[in-house]
């Protein structure tokens, strides 16, 4: 293979790589990829000496590395739980705000319901982090939705959220199997599927 199309090629992978970051629901995936993306593509714009190229690869670089630092930062350390009664306003924004997102693993919830249910928000600082929505019934929980935002989707609020609720009472978490992503997070998670098709975490 010629030199050059070598380095055509090495110029074509970063382009690929910085799309295909676009494509990603979750922000960290999308920050490593953008980030070994635009560093390919940064060394072929000094290759080729396009060196404007080159800084604004460079710059994307450093962009990267400065939000996976503070996503590193955020898992276990600083979240907070905040309760959530039945009638909050809060539980019906925070389903309107990610609703589309929502819709691709529980379809059938939509803000009304979900004002209508109580849970459990898991905020980092002032971002509101994950929601746990459902009906409480005596030391079990059944769950409605269980969803985490994209900027945090790395299971580090499951793993907080689930630690949490036995001071709140709770033992046993409940879920209907719903889509398949949601099936192998709740797996992931320490749930155990029944023939019923419901999974159940004792927690």
């Amino acid at each position: 293979m010629k030199a050059g199309l070598a380095l055509e090629l090495f110029g074509y992978l970063g382009s690929v790589l910085v799309l295909v970051s676009m494509l990603m629901t979750s922000v960290v995936r999308l920050r490593v990829i953008n980030l070994i993306g635009s560093a390919i593509f940064a060394t072929y714009a000094i290759l080729i000496r396009s060196y404007p190229t080159a800084l604004l690869n460079g710059c994307l670089v450093g962009i990267n590395l400065y939000h996976l630092f503070r996503l590193r930062q955020a898992t276990g350390k600083t979240y907070e739980i905040q309760p959530l009664k039945a009638g909050e306003s809060f539980a019906a924004w925070f389903v309107h705000k990610y609703q589309e997102d929502i819709g691709r693993f529980f379809p059938s919830v939509h803000p009304e319901e979900a004002n209508n249910a109580e849970g459990f928000a898991v905020f980092f600082e002032d971002q509101a982090a994950g929601i746990l929505l459902g009906k409480k019934n005596g030391s079990n929980f059944e769950v409605l939705l269980d969803y985490t935002t994209p900027t945090f989707r790395d299971c580090s609020v499951g793993e907080y959220l689930y630690s949490q609720l036995p001071s709140f009472g709770i033992t046993h978490l409940f879920c209907m199997a719903g889509s398949p992503e949601h099936n192998q997070y709740m797996e992931k998670m320490g749930f155990s599927r029944q023939e019923n098709q419901i999974y159940v975490k004792k927690v």
